[in-house]
């Protein structure tokens, strides 16, 4: 038997190991506090311990924690004020939250009007069945205040806003929290995109005002299928009538706010 055979040790050199990604500090901390945030753990409004209690109680330098803390504030999960009855607070994610993620998304990927107008086609009619199903007073007061608003005189702005609280009062009315941050993102995207007299004429307005008018009727009298059969036509007529302006070109939403 060889030395080399005798003893393992000389066989260490041999061993070989992957670069491991050790999470930061900092990183390990804000995770902690976001699973116990989503876990309701910590109500909406919980105020977290100070800065100097976090750097005590989890053994992390002022620096870390500082880091997690702001971690948590850019994903929305707590709110710091400043003062002194300031801290961090914590913000549980609510629809506004989705339709700001969402938001940066459509306008970090550039996406076409047409995508924007399409999805929206793919989506709304079941908002508005839901809307028929789920609506209360109050959401259809929401609905008839956008509808007098519409038929007022104003400018292409104005018309715009709108329409926009009109369709996010019907995703309101749904009472479904997902499509009701998706639909605000959304119509804020075609409100973007189409802020121009050559995409809104009066007979687009008023076309749409009477569909508005429609579709609020069906959901007051809670039909369902009228609903979503007049909310389809709608958002396809508007789609078109939008559309035919120039479909030769990529249109895409803007840079700006």
């Amino acid at each position: 038997m060889t030395a080399a055979a005798g003893n393992p040790g000389n066989n260490r050199s041999s061993v070989k190991l992957e670069p491991m990604a050790v999470p930061k500090a900092s990183d390990v901390l804000a995770n902690e506090l976001r699973e116990r945030i989503l876990a309701g753990e910590y109500p909406e409004g919980t105020a977290l311990p100070p800065e100097r209690d976090l750097v005590t109680q989890t053994m992390m330098s002022r620096t870390t924690v500082r880091e997690a803390l702001r971690i948590l504030e850019v994903q929305g999960l707590i709110k710091i004020k400043a003062g002194r009855a300031g801290g961090a607070f914590v913000h549980r994610p609510d629809r506004e939250s989705l339709a700001s993620s969402l938001s940066l998304l459509i306008r970090g990927r550039k996406i076409r009007l047409t995508s924007l107008l399409e999805t929206r086609e793919a989506v709304e009619p079941f908002c508005a069945e839901l809307a028929a199903q789920n609506r209360t007073d109050e959401d259809l007061a929401a609905l008839d205040d956008a509808n007098v608003r519409i038929e007022e005189e104003g400018t292409l702005a104005d018309f715009l806003q709108t329409n926009v609280d009109w369709h996010v009062a019907v995703a309101t009315a749904s009472h479904n929290e997902l499509l009701t941050g998706f639909m605000m993102a959304l119509s804020r995207a075609i409100y973007a995109a189409t802020e121009n007299e050559g995409f809104i004429d009066d007979e687009v307005r008023h076309t749409a005002a009477r569909a508005h008018r429609s579709i609020t009727k069906a959901i007051r009298d809670r039909d369902a299928d009228a609903a979503v059969r007049k909310m389809r036509r709608h958002i396809h007529s508007y789609a078109q009538a939008v559309l035919k302006v120039d479909q030769r070109e990529a249109i895409t939403v803007p840079d700006g706010d």
